[in-house]
């Protein structure tokens, strides 16, 4: 499609959520984003940064902001199964307050469990009572893994002995879109590790419709919002990737991003933490960085406030917005070059591959980043420490 198009587009859709009636009495967002001392030239540049992270060209800006304004004309409702309530609390608990935090404070939740004062019977009243009147038009939103079949017991929610399974199913029966937030939502998470006694699964093994996974242990604020802002824009599910993960968000490998690539370029690796290569921040592959296999967006949105990330405060990414990353991905401080490869080489670990062949074989697919990250050992550097 046309650059004009899908601006002639998104406007028209912009424009039916603009006739929508705001669905309670709070403020507007802007209004509230002005009481929070953000001024209009904030967020326009959060517009600006936001517009990017969706790869919409920059004159797409007032679309994105209007888009975030007018984001309290959806009704959202957000479900708390088998969780730790991190996902939540990454978004709406902070000292600083960012525009995406205040945004998601003022859209209208019609049922979260952390935030609403209801309890006990009136809880379970208000979340069926927003299921029937904004059938077919809430957004979904799943935080943690469900127990599911004959271990859907393990979680049951309310006096009347309901299960967090059934609640799940009887919420994404009649929702416009389903988002499951977190990596326990979108995979099962810790939960749902070996041997997982629970019988945990994801949101999308108990309902048959599409699931958005925004994966993450926690996920990115902005990533979160983001996937809301991009069904109100364009009133469709973005593009996924094979696990249904936005790909705007989650299109490249930590490793693409990282900050310490140049590192892993020239062969400058942290051998063990503390060394001489920690302390001028060499590349974390063999102290256990995942970045390599795991795709997400963290080195640019980062996290507390925008502050840092694993990889920059010094240890390497676990893998967690990975499907079943806490078997898989672990020991979490060994790195996957123990694993076993079938490769032109022979039946070898990532390293003892990479130890093999050349630097004119780097761009090689499948092992190519694995071996790369192996070959730094021409000479071990602690043997010139000696």
């Amino acid at each position: 499609m046309k650059t004009t198009d899908l601006f002639s587009k998104l406007s028209k859709r912009l424009s039916s959520l603009e006739r929508l009636k705001k669905l309670d009495d709070k403020k507007s967002i802007p209004s509230i984003l002005e009481e929070k001392g953000v001024s209009r030239r904030d967020f326009m540049k959060w517009a600006g940064a936001m517009t990017a992270m969706l790869a919409l060209p920059a004159n797409f800006t007032p679309l994105v902001a209007k888009a975030a304004e007018l984001s309290d004309r959806l009704p959202i409702i957000w479900l708390h199964m088998a969780e730790c309530t991190g996902c939540s609390e990454s978004l709406l608990r902070t000292d600083a307050p960012t525009i995406d935090s205040l945004i998601f404070d003022y859209i209208s939740l019609e049922y979260h469990e952390t935030l609403m004062a209801a309890a006990g019977w009136q809880a379970e009243h208000n979340l069926e009572s927003a299921i029937e009147k904004y059938k077919g038009q809430y957004i979904l939103m799943v935080e943690g893994g469900i127990p599911a079949g004959e271990n859907s017991h393990f979680l049951t929610i309310g006096g009347h002995g309901k299960t967090g399974e059934q609640n799940a199913i009887d919420a994404s029966e009649n929702a416009a879109a389903i988002f499951a937030i977190g990596t326990c939502s979108s995979f099962g998470g810790v939960q749902a590790a070996f041997p997982n006694p629970t019988g945990t699964v994801a949101l999308s093994k108990v309902t048959d419709k599409t699931v958005i996974n925004v994966p993450g242990c926690p996920p990115s604020e902005k990533n979160i919002v983001g996937t809301l802002l991009h069904y109100l824009l364009y009133g469709t599910l973005p593009a996924l990737d094979v696990y249904n993960r936005p790909k705007w968000a989650y299109g490249l490998r930590i490793h693409d991003l990282c900050e310490r690539r140049g590192h892993f370029d020239a062969g400058e690796f942290v051998e063990e933490f503390g060394d001489e290569g920690a302390k001028k921040g060499y590349c974390l592959y063999k102290v256990g960085c995942k970045g390599p296999y795991t795709f997400n967006n963290c080195s640019k949105n980062k996290f507390n406030s925008h502050m840092s990330w694993p990889i920059q405060a010094g240890h390497g990414c676990i893998g967690c917005s990975e499907p079943d990353f806490w078997d898989t991905m672990g020991p979490f401080e060994e790195p996957v070059a123990d694993r076993l490869y079938n490769t032109v080489f022979g039946g070898l670990g990532a390293d003892a591959t990479a130890d093999r062949i050349g630097v004119g074989l780097l761009t090689v697919t499948g092992i190519g980043i694995a071996a790369h990250a192996a070959i730094s050992k021409f000479k071990n550097p602690k043997e010139d420490e000696e």
